[in-house]
């Protein structure tokens, strides 16, 4: 199935069913008084997250999402039948927006999660309604309400703890599939990873996180080199970058230091939140690399990044260094987490106003003979 993380739809909620105005009618009961029933509410569009699906493709072809009319109201009290909601299934992860304001409407972060795109309008009042001890002989109604109408912008964010930045084969891919059951496509080639892939690694029964590998970068994907930084926005939840580097590079002029420089300047110009999240450098291939080179190598990278940014040492190819990263990755992510929940629960309780219903209007309708409808005033 083909990866789409991006697609724009229109949502069109149902409009409620009209209220009736109707008088009983019946053999021997010439005054029945009112009966008309309320109409229907119109269908909503309802969004829901599911872990069962990864991508937006099935709302990149079909945009136009609409919910039916409730039914109107009716004579003998009959009540028009309510239209069903119409629920679209979209991946965890999905950010919703509208498309003309920018204003972020939902963000379906866990399984199960529901949000209201378009609210279907409400149904309309029967005149049976209006009836009272003045009004014995109502002939007053109101229509439905229309329902919502949104352009809607949906952006898809893999939820991951790390996320896996580099230039084309550092072997980010091999990486993931040596600790995690992960099989994302590896060569000898650039560019092999086409969208991102998602990786979870167990360092113990009850220990675990989620790997996001993304396609690489080189310099000047913010002006659209190679694959351009579209699939940056898959970093944005993450706890942890780490930074693969091609410790052996096939050709001697190329210079690690300064291909991870250039990945940093590109993280810069796209998003200075993403810039500033933990990000650990990962020296990768030392298999491939001599022994007497690794040091000096790694005193370049402190230098370039300081001190303050952890440099680790693996092979992903043959597991060399790589369960101990791992360790330390799990103790991260697992702080990362308290510090969120924290401040979570440390967050006061905001009450939402109750929605304020605007009145509808109320219409009258005449008949053709008035003494059918009216109250015996004796009564």
């Amino acid at each position: 199935m083909k990866f789409i993380d991006e697609a724009n739809i229109q949502v069109l909620a149902g409009k409620g069913g009209d209220g009736s105005a109707s008088f009983r009618r019946e053999k021997y009961i010439p005054r029945g008084g009112p009966d008309g029933g309320d109409g229907g509410k119109g269908g909503s569009v309802i969004a829901i997250a599911d872990r069962n699906i990864n991508t937006l493709i099935d709302y990149r072809f079909a945009r136009i999402h609409r919910a039916r009319n409730g039914e109107p109201g009716r004579g003998s009290d009959c009540y028009g039948k309510g239209a069903e909601d119409v629920v679209l299934r979209m991946p965890v992860g999905t950010l919703i927006s509208d498309k003309l304001t920018g204003e972020a409407l939902a963000d379906l972060s866990r399984h199960g999660q529901q949000a209201v795109l378009a609210q279907g309008g409400r149904g309309g009042m029967g005149n049976l309604h209006f009836k009272s001890s003045t009004n014995r002989a109502p002939r007053q109604f109101t229509r439905g309400e229309l329902g919502e109408e949104k352009e809607l912008h949906l952006e898809l964010k893999v939820l991951a703890d790390v996320g896996l930045l580099g230039y084309p084969n550092a072997g980010k891919s091999t990486f993931i599939r040596s600790v995690s059951a992960a099989k994302p496509k590896v060569a000898d080639y650039p560019f092999t990873t086409l969208h991102p892939n998602l990786g979870v690694v167990r360092v113990s029964d009850n220990r675990s996180f989620v790997v996001a590998d993304i396609p690489g970068l080189i310099e000047g994907a913010s002006e659209g080199a190679g694959l351009g930084i579209q699939f940056l926005r898959h970093l944005a939840r993450t706890e942890l970058l780490l930074h693969l580097v091609d410790a052996a590079p096939m050709e001697e002029s190329i210079d690690p230091v300064a291909q991870a420089l250039a990945i940093v300047e590109e993280l810069r110009k796209y998003d200075e939140a993403l810039f500033q999240k933990p990000r650990w450098l990962i020296l990768n291939k030392v298999d491939m690399t001599d022994s007497e080179l690794l040091a000096p190598l790694r005193a370049r990278f402190a230098e370039a990044f300081g001190a303050t940014i952890p440099i680790h040492i693996i092979s992903a190819l043959t597991g060399e260094g790589t369960k101990q990263l791992c360790y330390a990755i799990a103790e991260h992510v697992e702080v990362a987490r308290a510090v969120k929940q924290a401040i979570e629960d440390a967050k006061p309780v905001v009450k939402v106003a109750p929605k304020v219903e605007v009145p509808m209007e109320i219409l009258e309708v005449d008949f053709p003979d008035e003494d059918e409808g009216k109250q015996d005033e004796s009564e």
